[in-house]
């Protein structure tokens, strides 16, 4: 009895001035489980810097399709992607992460568990760069960042760092929203949602994601998603007043947010240290201080950031 040939799958990573990452993830993605034949890779260049050193970074992979998409912003890129995309399946990465060798295996194969699923979400291990000697951020972040099945909970989406879909889903629900910075993954699977699509996250679908190590790269961080967590939250308004309240309830959030931390965090038996739980707290709130000035920013008319 003849087996049935696995879907073809179309992997899109976007990447802005990531060289060095992009070579490791596509690396690991030429160790696939997951048959060759029955895969392709899309990478699309969204403004980076040197646009050379991302096609010298490519040459030793001469199957991998390349673009270049001019409208920033990744989520531009990735539609871009699924433009170009062959697959019927479409799983999408970014290019700091690194798949684990069956990471498209059991990918497709949670997808294909029914019909109805519209999105299947994977996990995002962080690791630190020395594990012996993490930073403070690099603690933090492992405790706050990419949290894939509390997104999928709260938000009704989760990040494109790990994601899993059909062309003809997003053929039905729409593109990513390439006026949000951020956030778009979540708002693009907010219509999934709404569609009466299933969604899973799939915790044994994984990539390894490097985990930020510096108060700068925290703060880039946080500006980022303030501003797309804003921009999502005040796109689909109409009056001033809805704009008031919504704009009230995201600075009541950011308070929220920073209370829901402190209890997890002294509730957690993995981090045992006073001094490092106090400097933990006392790093959530300036990371709430940050998103908060950020959303008072955006809302006197600044600009959005990359």
């Amino acid at each position: 009895m003849e087996t049935a040939q696995p879907p073809f799958v179309s992997v899109i990573i976007p990447v802005f001035n990531n060289a060095q990452g992009l070579k490791l993830c596509i690396a690991a993605l030429e160790k696939q489980s997951y048959p060759k034949a029955c895969f392709e890779i899309i990478v699309i260049d969204n403004g980076s810097d040197n646009l050379e050193e991302i096609r010298v970074a490519l040459t030793p992979f001469k199957s991998v399709r390349f673009a270049v998409e001019q409208i920033p912003g990744s989520y531009a890129a990735r539609n871009r992607g699924v433009q170009m995309a062959l697959g019927d399946v479409i799983a999408f990465t970014d290019s700091d992460c690194i798949p684990t060798s069956d990471w498209l295996e059991k990918g497709v194969s949670h997808l294909q568990n029914s019909e109805n699923f519209g999105q299947v979400l994977g996990r995002v291990n962080l690791f630190f760069k020395d594990p012996n000697a993490p930073t403070l951020v690099e603690i933090y972040e492992s405790l706050t960042a990419l949290k894939q099945d509390q997104l999928l909970i709260q938000s009704h989406g989760g990040a494109t760092a790990n994601m899993f879909t059909r062309k003809q889903i997003i053929q039905d629900v729409g593109p990513f929203n390439t006026r949000l910075k951020s956030s778009g993954d979540i708002e693009w699977g907010q219509r999934i949602h709404a569609a009466g699509y299933e969604q899973r996250y799939a915790e044994d679908v994984v990539i390894n994601h490097p985990a930020r190590r510096t108060f700068k790269a925290l703060h880039q961080r946080t500006v980022r998603l303030s501003g797309g967590g804003y921009s999502l939250c005040m796109e689909p308004k109409t009056s001033h007043l809805e704009r008031h309240k919504m704009f009230l309830r995201l600075l009541v959030d950011e308070f929220t947010l920073l209370v829901a931390f402190v209890v997890k965090l002294f509730e957690n038996s993995d981090v045992q240290n006073g001094w490092l739980k106090t400097q933990l707290v006392f790093l959530s709130i300036y990371v709430r201080s940050v998103s908060v000035v950020e959303k008072i920013r955006l809302k006197l008319g600044g600009a959005t950031t990359r």
